[in-house]
């Protein structure tokens, strides 16, 4: 990347291939059912589009684990379907169950009737919240946008709801490939208007989630999941070049190289692949992200400790961030939250 400033916070730097003292560090899921702040915003705000989708609440959840830990990330409280009513995907989100589709996308002519996404319109609260998260932070913190990849934002507009087997988009896929396909191309085109979108308004990284790539056989996921990612970046990088990037997969030991095809600057790691061992089949230019697993949260300080070194000294001391390999646990313990920040924070290089 470029354009190196020394006055830029520590996580951007690290994403755009710069040297820096110490391993940057933020969570995945850091806002959520684990604080105690979260879960008392919860009484008042009961439904998750409240919570995301009010400016004011949205901004106030967003900051929670800010003020708490001071991580190098502060990323925006939304959810990967968020953008799918601009689209034309008319959706809501269950509590506890995630999203439910009303009508799922079963055929061409459902596909025909999507449109691109004008953000400004259909989601109109992303700039005000990315806007005070940048003021609050200032260079403190770097600012992170998130969306979701076409696959897995097509598995849930086609299930209807989150799945176990995926076997009704899969089927599609076997099936009707081009139903899929054209669904898959429309979903990209509008994930990279969001991101733009992400961006033009304070987000200074965007991590894509394809949460459910994992399902997917490597050969699938090179024929179905990695051409719609490769749609979005290059989207991206015609009007945003100098922007990090970062791709996480759900389940990805098996695809991880795949994964680096898709023109990303970072691969966030789970925990089901040693980090020396991602780092050696990633090659030494690709820089990663994570990969702690979440439940070691629930460990001793000094296993947390280790733990955490181990990944540190796997990863090398140039082109990694700290992060858990997924989502932290809602039940994990706040005070070992605190911990994992502040032993990461006070390490070195």
């Amino acid at each position: 990347m470029s354009g190196s400033s020394q006055n830029a916070p520590l996580l951007l730097r690290a994403a755009r291939g710069e040297s820096v003292d110490r391993p940057p560090v933020w969570m995945m899921r850091q806002a959520g059912r684990y604080m105690k702040a979260y879960r008392d915003l919860r009484e008042k705000y009961p439904t998750f589009r409240e919570r995301s989708e009010i400016p004011d609440v949205a901004i106030q959840v967003s900051l929670q684990p800010w003020k708490s830990f001071q991580p190098d990330g502060v990323i925006l409280f939304s959810d990967i379907v968020t953008p799918l009513p601009g689209m034309g995907i008319e959706m809501d989100i269950a509590e506890g169950k995630g999203p439910i589709i009303a009508d799922p996308i079963r055929t061409m002519e459902q596909v025909n009737q999507i449109h691109d996404l004008e953000p400004d319109e259909s989601v109109p609260f992303i700039r005000p919240i990315l806007k005070a998260l940048r003021d609050e932070v200032g260079d403190q913190s770097t600012v992170l946008g998130f969306v979701g990849a076409p696959w897995t934002l097509a598995a849930y507009a086609v299930e209807g709801k989150g799945s176990k087997n995926y076997s009704i988009i899969k089927s599609m896929a076997f099936n009707e490939p081009k139903v899929l396909h054209a669904l898959l191309s429309k979903i990209a085109d509008s994930i990279a208007i969001y991101v733009r979108h992400q961006i033009d308004c304070g987000a200074q990284v965007v991590q894509m989630f394809d949460s459910w790539a994992g399902q997917l056989s490597p050969q699938d996921f090179e024929t179905i999941a990695l051409p719609y990612q490769k749609q979005v970046v290059e989207q991206v990088r015609q009007t945003h070049p100098d922007t990090p990037l970062i791709s996480l997969a759900s389940g990805s030991a098996g695809i991880l190289e795949r994964m680096a095809k898709s023109g990303v600057d970072i691969i966030s790691v789970d925990w089901t692949v040693d980090m020396a061992e991602a780092r050696k089949r990633l090659g030494s230019e690709m820089m990663v992200q994570g990969n702690m697993d979440p439940g070691v949260l629930y460990g001793s300080q000094e296993f947390i400790c280790d733990r955490i070194h181990d990944i540190v000294k796997k990863a090398g001391n140039k082109g990694h961030i700290m992060n858990l390999g997924h989502g932290v646990l809602p039940t994990t313990p706040e005070e070992n939250v605190a911990f994992f920040f502040e032993t990461v924070k006070q390490m070195s290089y």
